[in-house]
């Protein structure tokens, strides 16, 4: 395998020379590009996955792909992580609580020798689409509030105004006012940075459920079920939702709106009603 040309930058960007051309005339300058690095997490020395990602927030993302993931239940049950720059990416050494880590190896265990290749690993249909988690009720986000929203997004993505090549998650309060956001080359990245930021903050239950998650991507299948791992009760999509994803919202209780545009969306699922402003 081939090294990369260069070191990746734990700002996420680089700056490379370029040749603008407008009709015949070409002139010399610099861009700036998403920096993608391949990321290997590894628990208590046993290598679990190796992702494409921004280096970016990696805690975060170390902690939310672990709860996302199944890995861990709690935050309290990942001890520590360790950023470690290699010639080829970056490799996250992450301790885990022991009874987690025997877990983590049985499943792994689990996997060895099988013909059948479903999702990520899974042997049958069942296991490969399997239901969301259910979430505690959550207030449907008002229009106005998904206004907001939108309009405060661009000024909370700076990565993505400098490259234009990632993607937004972002927590929002019911007023729309964005409270957190993780960008990151991977739409189900950022989502799980988002989920691995969220968790070391002291929101109660109560005031989880009256916020809601904003991306900047589709809605697909996996971010809804990380939601639902996160218990997460309100998804919002720039884009589209996939049929999967509006199945398994509704079966979750999960509020998921879909082609949120200034002006309009378009709501899909809902399991509470709206706040009083609409």
């Amino acid at each position: 395998m081939s090294q990369r040309m260069s070191q990746p930058s734990l700002t996420g960007e680089q700056r490379f020379p370029v040749q603008r051309r407008y009709g015949s005339e070409r002139e010399l300058a610099e861009d700036c590009l998403a920096d993608e690095v391949a990321v290997a997490l590894v628990y208590n020395g046993l290598s679990h996955v190796v992702m494409m990602a921004s280096p970016t927030d990696l805690e975060d993302f170390a902690l939310g792909f672990s709860l996302s993931e199944g890995i861990i239940e709690r935050p309290d049950q990942l001890y520590g992580v360790d950023i470690i720059e290699q010639p080829l990416g970056i490799e996250l050494q992450i301790e885990l609580a022991s009874a987690r880590f025997d877990r983590l190896k049985q499943q792994r265990r689990n996997l060895a020798g099988r013909t059948g290749c479903g999702l990520c690993g899974a042997e049958s249909l069942v296991q490969a689409i399997s239901a969301a988690n259910p979430v505690a009720p959550a207030l449907l986000p008002s229009a106005a509030a998904i206004e907001t929203a939108l309009q405060q997004l661009r000024a909370h993505q700076p990565l993505q105004a400098s490259t234009g090549a990632v993607h937004g998650a972002a927590l929002c309060a019911g007023s729309g006012d964005i409270l957190l956001l993780r960008e990151d080359v991977g739409r189900h990245n950022a989502l799980d940075k988002l989920i691995g930021a969220l968790h070391q903050t002291a929101d109660s239950p109560s005031e989880r459920a009256q916020h809601f998650v904003l991306i900047s991507s589709r809605a697909s299948y996996e971010m809804v079920h990380k939601c639902a791992a996160a218990n997460l009760g309100n998804l919002v999509a720039v884009s589209a939702p996939t049929a999967l994803a509006v199945e398994q919202a509704a079966q979750a209780g999960i509020n998921l709106i879909g082609f949120a545009r200034p002006g309009r969306h378009v709501i899909y699922t809902t399991a509470e009603k709206e706040h009083n402003h609409v």
